[in-house]
């Protein structure tokens, strides 16, 4: 598994606990390049063996749904600081640079 496997101690045996990674995709309607960017993310996810929880909100929500998120990524440009990454997911709607962003997101989810 990746990084975020983490064994716990229980008595004689140990358990294996999988630490679920939680991403919000956001555009500003929370609809068409949200769902396109959440599903090539969670296609990533997969490829790449990661527990991901993947939801959708709009850019003016992010604030409020900011807590206990691992990652943020946007369709639209954001400059504003939440305390978790953010990398700008346009490149799953251009087709521009996909395999650079997919690398941004792997960074964090893996961390």
């Amino acid at each position: 598994m990746v990084t975020i496997t983490k064994y716990l101690k229980t008595g004689l045996k140990r358990k294996r606990v999988v630490m679920m990674k939680k991403v919000i995709v956001a555009c500003g309607g929370a609809v068409a390049t949200s769902t396109v960017a959440a599903n090539k993310i969670r296609e990533l996810a997969k490829r790449e063996g990661i527990p991901v929880e993947v939801s959708q909100c709009r850019v003016n929500e992010l604030e409020s749904k900011k807590d206990n998120v691992d990652l943020i990524v946007t369709t639209a440009k954001v400059k504003k600081d939440y305390g978790v990454p953010v990398v700008h997911g346009v490149a799953f709607i251009s087709g521009v640079n996909i395999a650079a962003t997919e690398e941004k997101i792997l960074d964090v989810l893996k961390d």
